[in-house]
C-alpha cells in the first residue's frame, strides 16, 4: 500500500505530524505500518483497561486526534493516553524488528556470546527483542511533536511518554531452551522476549490510579507537587496538572461523551456499578434472549460438537439526564 502510493504521499497526508515526524515517515515507511499495527494495538488495550469506567476510552470517528478534545485537558486520563500510545509504539516496532519485518533492524546485536543468570551460565541464542531500538524509534519520532513547543503541557507528555515507554523494558523476560542428555539443563540458549501487551496495560493503569497532580516549577524545567502532603513524582509515575470533568453528561469542550446509554451492572458496587455509572440518574432495564453454546463434547477425532442454549437475562442501562440544560453543552 505504502510502496505503491509513495512513502510521500502517504506521509504527506497524515494529519497532526510535525515536520520531524514526517521525515521520519518518509524515511521508513515499513515502521510506520508498524506503528499503525500497534496504534489498533493500545487502543484496544486502553478500552480494555477502562471498560467498566465512566470515561470507557471512546475514540471519536474521522478524528484525526482519535480521543478528540478530552486530550486538551491536561488530566489522568490524557496522561495514560500518552503512556500506553507511547508503549503500544515501542512494542509495536520492537516485534516488527524480531520478525524480520523491518530494513533497519533485527533482532539484538549485543546479546552475543556467554552470560549468566541466578541459575548459572547460559549462551545467548535465538532472537532477543531488539527493545532499545523500539525505544529509541518511539523517543524520535513520539517525542518530536512535544520538542515543538517549550511549555508545561509538553513536559507533561514527554514526561509521560518516557513511563510508556520504560513500562515495555520492564517486562522483558528471560526465554531457555535446555540442551544435555535427555533435557537436563547442561547447556541453555536464551534469549529475551517482550511479555505480553496485556502487562504493560495491566501496570499502567495502577499507574493511572496513582497518577501524581503537579504544577511547573519555577524555573520551567521540572514538577512540583500540587499537594504538599503528596510524594513527589519519580520517573516511573505517572503526572497530570488538571483535575478529570466527571465524564457523567456529554460535554464536547471536555471531551466528555457522558454515560446515557451504557450498560451497567446492578449488583456491582464498583465502578462498573450503575449507580456510579449512571451518576444516580437511574436505569432502564430490559430483558433480553441470548444465544450461547453449551454442553459441548469432544468427538474423536478431532471435533467438538456443542449444543445451542437460550438463556433470558436483564440488561441494565443508564438514563440519558432528565434536565433540558444539559444539551446546551453538546
Amino acid at each position: 500500500y505504502i510502496g505503491a502510493l509513495g512513502a510521500r504521499v502517504i506521509c504527506d497526508n497524515i494529519p497532526g505530524l510535525v515536520n520531524k515526524q514526517r521525515q521520519l515517515c518518509q524515511r521508513y515507511p515499513d515502521i510506520m505500518q508498524s506503528v499503525g499495527e500497534g496504534a489498533k494495538e493500545w487502543i484496544r488495550e486502553c478500552q480494555h483497561q477502562f471498560r467498566h469506567h465512566r470515561w470507557n476510552c471512546s475514540t471519536l470517528d474521522r478524528d484525526h486526534t482519535v480521543f478528540g478534545r478530552v486530550m486538551l485537558r491536561s488530566s489522568r486520563e490524557a496522561a495514560f493516553v500518552y503512556a500506553i500510545s507511547s508503549a503500544g509504539v515501542v512494542y509495536a516496532i520492537t516485534r516488527a524488528c524480531s520478525q524480520g519485518d523491518l530494513k533497519a533492524c533485527s533482532c539484538d546485536p549485543l546479546k552475543r556470546g556467554r552470560s549468566k543468570d541466578e541459575r548459572g551460565e547460559f549462551d545467548w541464542g535465538g532472537c532477543s527483542d531488539n527493545i532499545n531500538y523500539g525505544i529509541r524509534f518511539a523517543k524520535a519520532f513520539v517525542d518530536a511533536k512535544e520538542k515543538k513547543v517549550k511549555d508545561a503541557r509538553a513536559l507533561m507528555n514527554l514526561h509521560n511518554n518516557r513511563c510508556g515507554r520504560m513500562a515495555v523494558k520492564r517486562f522483558l523476560k528471560l526465554e531457555c531452551k535446555c540442551h544435555g542428555v535427555s533435557g537436563s539443563c547442561t547447556l541453555r540458549t536464551c534469549w529475551l522476549a517482550m511479555s505480553d501487551f496485556r502487562k504493560t496495560g495491566d501496570y499502567l493503569r495502577k499507574k493511572y490510579n496513582g497518577a501524581i497532580q503537579v504544577t511547573m516549577n519555577q524555573d520551567g524545567t521540572g514538577f512540583t507537587v500540587a499537594n504538599k502532603n503528596f510524594r513527589k513524582p519519580t520517573k516511573t509515575d505517572l503526572v497530570y496538572f488538571e483535575n478529570s470533568p466527571d465524564y457523567c453528561v456529554m460535554d464536547k469542550s471536555a471531551g466528555s461523551l457522558g454515560t446515557a446509554g451504557r450498560v451497567c451492572s446492578k449488583a456491582s458496587r464498583g465502578t462498573d456499578g450503575c449507580e456510579v455509572m449512571c451518576c444516580g440518574r437511574g436505569y432502564d432495564t430490559r430483558r433480553v434472549t441470548r444465544v450461547t453454546k453449551c454442553e459441548c463434547k469432544f468427538h474423536w477425532c478431532c471435533a467438538v460438537r456443542c449444543k445451542e442454549c437460550e438463556d433470558t437475562v436483564d440488561v441494565h442501562t443508564c438514563k440519558a439526564p432528565k434536565r433540558a440544560e444539559w444539551l446546551d453543552q453538546t
